[in-house]
């Protein structure tokens, strides 16, 4: 990003190349329409090469992981303003477990890690990373203490973490 923040376009590819298809993955689950996703990563990447000194420092991948969330929870807001459905989207991404799962993202690995873990941890994490939904909300609808819903997510994404590194390494 250093070389990036100086206007070197060969750095800004680099990163494209390594990155798109996480940001594409993430915007295609989220918003489930592949042109939408498809204007989603060129936003992500018109910001990464517009704006570098957004990111300052730690892990990219986590970070740019994280716009595109951010960015993907704001279209289905507008979305949802059109259309006046609730979508609730104020779920917070906590700690660097979940850095590290966003980080090592691709699509296709993440649909696999996902598929395998027990529906108690895939249907939460899917709701709110995904869906954009609260854990009070996937409380409310599961009928399941916040507590549990905390854990079973935070397990889930464990369980994601250590198949994703499997897969990274492997």
């Amino acid at each position: 990003m250093a070389r990036v923040r100086e206007r070197d376009v060969a750095a800004f590819e680099s990163i494209y190349d390594g990155y798109h298809r996480l940001v594409h993955g993430i915007a295609l689950k989220m918003l489930q329409d592949a042109m939408a996703a498809e204007d989603l990563t060129q936003a992500v990447f018109l910001k990464v090469w517009s704006s570098p000194e957004a990111f300052d420092s730690g892990n990219f991948g986590a970070w740019i992981a994280r716009v595109t969330r951010n960015r993907s929870l704001d279209m289905l807001r507008s979305r949802a303003l059109r259309v006046e459905s609730d979508i609730s989207a104020d779920i917070p991404l906590e700690g660097s477990l979940d850095d590290m799962v966003f980080a090592t993202l691709d699509a296709e690995s993440v649909r696999t890690a996902l598929a395998s873990l027990p529906d108690d941890q895939r249907k939460p994490i899917e709701l709110g990373f995904f869906g954009g939904v609260t854990h009070e909300e996937i409380a409310r609808r599961t009928a399941t203490p916040l507590g549990t819903v905390k854990t079973r997510i935070r397990a889930g994404l464990r369980k994601l973490r250590l198949q994703l590194e499997t897969s990274v390494v492997g």
